[in-house]
């Protein structure tokens, strides 16, 4: 088979990094794909504190820049274009990008997602300095300390309640006069002593000196504007995979999440998908680091047994 490579990586993230460095390690002829710049979520991350091997924590920006670096010294070929459709049902794959078409015997999809926002004012300028949508991820920059949670759905709750474990306090604030997480979690919920709930309330604007210190809120029954003091806003009001482009190639669920198996295989023959953009993503990096390597390990015996 004729192709411009070996492997193409859609999305330069965590886990499209991760397996751009396998693959090229296995001497596969190796292009990543990414429409912005290389690192996804790392980029927009202030610090990064559990990734293993940094017991001091690193800069997201200098994370990904290390992962990009690595890649490149191995071989790949990182090239910025916004893949709008592929063609995966022949032995030769065909990515169309804005720029170009690309060719390939095997194609890795880490186009990772993106978090829903509340697009507010204050939210951009505050991310990482107060905001966030990750508590897993930022909880112990926030130990001792009264942080709000947005949202009202299972990813709240369980969020929020992972929270309360570290931070002095959890006030979830919800648009609606009750929750829309599962009844287990509702329960835990109620019956967490340092939860507190905000009922009928939407946040109108993020605010602070530096970094956040107060929200203001809109009462929804009477109108009413007012001012709630807190460290960190923990928003969660929904999360989509990067997928628009694979939608119509590949089978997804409802979310728009794509479909693998252990071995990061979609329902296509030679076709892999790692990290956020797929189903059941815990949404971490050392996770999308593994993903990526898992995906990378299985397309090379893909192309080994081809």
């Amino acid at each position: 088979m004729e192709t411009d490579y070996d492997v193409i990586i859609v999305g330069a993230g965590a886990a499209g990094l991760s397996a751009a460095i396998y693959t090229c390690r296995a001497q596969l002829n190796t292009l990543v794909l990414e429409q912005l710049a290389p690192g996804g979520q790392i980029n927009i991350t202030a610090e990064v504190e559990n990734y293993p091997g940094f017991p001091d924590g690193i800069l997201g920006p200098e994370l990904s820049q290390r992962m990009h670096d690595q890649a490149v010294r191995f071989g790949a070929n990182i090239v910025t274009d916004e893949v709008i459709s592929l063609e995966l049902e022949k032995p030769i794959k065909v990515v169309k990008g804005n720029d170009n078409s690309y060719s390939a015997k095997a194609v890795i999809l880490t186009a990772g997602g993106e978090h829903n926002k509340l697009e507010v004012p204050g939210e951009d300028e505050f991310s990482g300095r107060g905001v966030s949508y990750c508590a897993t991820c930022d909880a112990n920059f926030f130990k001792g300390q009264d942080v709000v949670v947005v949202g009202g759905g299972d990813a709240a709750i369980d969020e929020g309640l992972y929270l309360t474990r570290i931070v002095n306090s959890v006030t979830v604030i919800h648009r609606r006069d009750q929750l829309r997480a599962s009844p287990v979690l509702q329960q835990r919920a109620f019956e967490t002593p340092n939860m507190n709930f905000v009922w009928s309330h939407v946040v109108r604007e993020i605010r602070g000196n530096g970094n956040v210190d107060r929200i203001l809120l809109e009462n929804l029954k009477d109108g009413s504007l007012y001012e709630h003091y807190t460290d960190g806003t923990f928003i969660y009001v929904g999360f989509h995979p990067n997928s628009n482009f694979a939608l119509n190639a590949v089978e997804t669920d409802s979310g728009g999440h794509i479909l693998t198996d252990i071995k990061m295989k979609t329902n296509i023959e030679g076709v892999f998908a790692a990290g956020d953009v797929r189903q059941h993503s815990f949404r971490q990096l050392g996770e999308a680091v593994g993903d990526g390597i898992t995906a990378a390990m299985s397309t090379y015996e893909y192309l080994s047994e081809s």
